[in-house]
């Protein structure tokens, strides 16, 4: 059995059939929105950026949404490895105090949350952003008009018509949530996003912080984030609300660059790439487009997943399925957690190996 499948667009799998895939090729990285998902890429996230990215010497965009955001900014700490390990640690073991029978207070889960993100890069935003490699790009959804203030019966309000106007058009749902992007200063994001309304703000050691605490803010769940230096007024909620795995035009990137082969590489915890939150039941917005053509995504295969704990990846339903049971929670997340070394020890024997075929992209 294979743990790990390969897809890849057209020019990306020509290219892995004639040459296989280096560190070198690799000019931009992905990390998508999905809570408790991402702990199944943890394995492959350590040895990715602990031990076959800092192989190659060329300039890497990172571009994340919600905890996609908050492992990529762990990609840019000196040791990626053990940041990795902390990050995983710290996701399983949240614990939120709450009323029986309802869900804890969105106020006391952000705060939690603010706290955990102060005490791994607190006094460290400079190292984050003066990686030699690496540039981060955090993606948020800013709210307006309807939405342009965060409130008890505003902000359901607001989600319904931005519901309502999604399944129209994602250009439509732009008159409600537009795309901030905090980027890295040095370098903008390489990506056009033509495709919706955006903005695009400078990271900085003065909003590094807020800026992942907003990426991860999930409506309902946690406060939306407001007063962010630098950035526009208003509500700030999850980047995945707008990214949620972050279909961008890759391609056009990859066209407009002198860089070869400009290569994306994605590991991601599903074959499709669903480009907002808002899209998951329209399930004809999760097919590949041309803007994937030059991407590579690193998914786990069905046959794997189907041996972890109840047989699926943690996800966020997990926290109502186990309720108060922590424990039961947290364990199951571990061995998911460990097993998701074997993604990494394929890709390490894929990558030596030399050209490669893959799949084409669903």
């Amino acid at each position: 059995m294979k743990a790990l499948q390969v897809y890849a667009g057209p020019a990306a799998r020509e290219r892995l059939r004639e040459r296989g895939l280096q560190p070198g090729d690799v000019r931009a990285v992905p990390g998508a929105a999905g809570g408790p998902k991402g702990l199944a890429l943890n394995g492959l996230d350590r040895f990715l950026f602990g031990h076959w990215l800092p192989r190659g010497m060329q300039r890497v965009h990172l571009l994340g949404a919600s905890i996609g955001a908050w492992r990529l900014a762990t990609a840019c700490l000196p040791d990626p490895d053990a940041g990795f390990a902390l990050l995983a640690s710290d996701y399983i073991g949240q614990v939120y105090e709450h009323a029986p029978g309802r869900l804890p207070a969105a106020r006391h889960v952000s705060e939690l949350f603010a706290a955990k993100l102060m005490e791994r890069f607190g006094g460290r935003e400079a190292e984050v952003l003066a990686h030699p490699r690496y540039r981060l790009h955090v993606f948020t959804s800013r709210g307006v008009r309807a939405l342009a203030r965060d409130g008890r019966l505003r902000t359901p309000v607001g989600y319904l018509a931005a519901f309502a106007a999604n399944a129209v058009s994602r250009r439509a749902m732009g008159g409600l949530l537009e795309r901030v992007v905090f980027s890295d200063p040095r370098d903008p994001l390489p990506v056009p996003v033509h495709d919706y309304r955006t903005r695009s703000v400078a990271l900085a050691a003065g909003n590094l912080r807020e800026s992942i605490l907003a990426s991860c803010s999930i409506p309902f769940w946690l406060e939306a984030v407001t007063g962010i230096a630098g950035a526009p007024p208003g509500p700030y909620w999850d980047g995945g609300i707008t990214d949620y795995h972050l279909h961008l035009d890759y391609a056009g990137a990859a066209a407009s660059t002198a860089d070869e082969p400009a290569l994306v590489l994605y590991p991601h915890f599903q074959p499709t790439l669903v480009p907002g939150w808002l899209d998951k039941p329209l399930r004809r917005r999760h097919r590949a487009s041309a803007r994937l053509d030059n991407v590579v995504v690193l998914a786990p295969s069905a046959e794997w997943v189907a041996t972890l704990p109840g047989g699926r990846i943690p996800d966020r339903g997990d926290f109502k399925r186990f309720g108060d049971d922590h424990a039961g929670r947290m364990r199951a997340w571990r061995v998911a957690t460990a097993e998701g070394a074997r993604l990494a020890e394929e890709f390490d024997a894929l990558a030596r190996r030399g050209p490669f075929d893959a799949l084409p992209l669903p």
